[in-house]
């Protein structure tokens, strides 16, 4: 005979692991409903730009389940989904919400961040240099979604309870990233800050860079280069 305790237990672990499998599902399928995007955002600029630029400036890249990216010229966008599902704290303005105040379980989300990179960091290897978070997509059990970000990304409260993400919320979200970090131009650093380096910093210099570089003081990131079959959620 099982107690009351243990039945709490048992379906509460039932309930959240349906919950949490159903988020990463949307989730999931979302970010690939986005590489798709990103593939076609690369095509269909590219041509358009045919013949105005020497070089195509657009290039998408499929990197693993879990990341792909696209370089705007410099400019490098890295979409990020996380594995695990998310539970908002207290503090957070969602909660003030009618959607999310009538409903259970509808904060639990699954999150894709959105980070820009210079492609210079990429490209000559400058492990060192800074990403910048420049927004993230939450997605819950409903497909509803809404934007957390910088300026143009916005906060984007208010449909939490009516938006449903689909191709054409995609398309704005990642034409906003895009238009954001072309606009996000790479600062001078401080003179004071760049006046004096170590004889071991300017022999280094010869192979790489060790100088950190970024837009602006942002996020360090790591990828999370997971291959292989098309995952499930494993809880968290």
């Amino acid at each position: 005979m099982t107690s009351n305790k243990e039945d709490v237990i048992l379906e509460t672990i039932k309930n959240k692991s349906i919950l949490k499998q159903k988020v990463f599902t949307n989730t999931y399928r979302v970010f690939g409903d986005l590489k798709i995007l990103l593939a076609e955002i690369e095509k269909k600029y590219n041509a358009k730009l045919k013949g105005a630029v020497q070089e195509a400036p657009f290039r998408y890249k499929n990197i693993s389940n879990f990341q792909c990216e696209l370089k705007i010229a410099g400019d490098i966008l890295v979409f990020q989904m996380h594995s695990n599902v998310f539970e908002f704290d207290r503090d957070h303005g969602v909660w003030k919400i009618s959607y999310v105040q009538n409903n259970d379980m509808v904060t639990y989300s699954g999150i894709i961040n959105i980070y820009n990179f210079l492609a210079d960091s990429f490209k000559y290897n400058r492990v060192n240099d800074l990403g910048y978070l420049v927004g993230r997509i939450f997605i819950n059990k409903d497909m509803h979604y809404f934007v957390e970000g910088k300026r143009q990304m916005g906060y984007l409260y208010n449909d939490f309870g009516n938006s449903i993400i689909n191709k054409d919320k995609l398309k704005e979200i990642v034409d906003t990233a895009i238009a954001y970090s072309l606009d996000f131009d790479l600062l001078v650093p401080p003179y004071e800050n760049m006046k004096v380096i170590t004889v071991e910093q300017i022999q280094e210099k010869r192979n790489r860079n060790p100088i950190q570089t970024g837009k602006r003081l942002g996020f360090g990131f790591r990828s999370d280069d997971v291959r292989g079959e098309t995952p499930v959620y494993t809880g968290g």
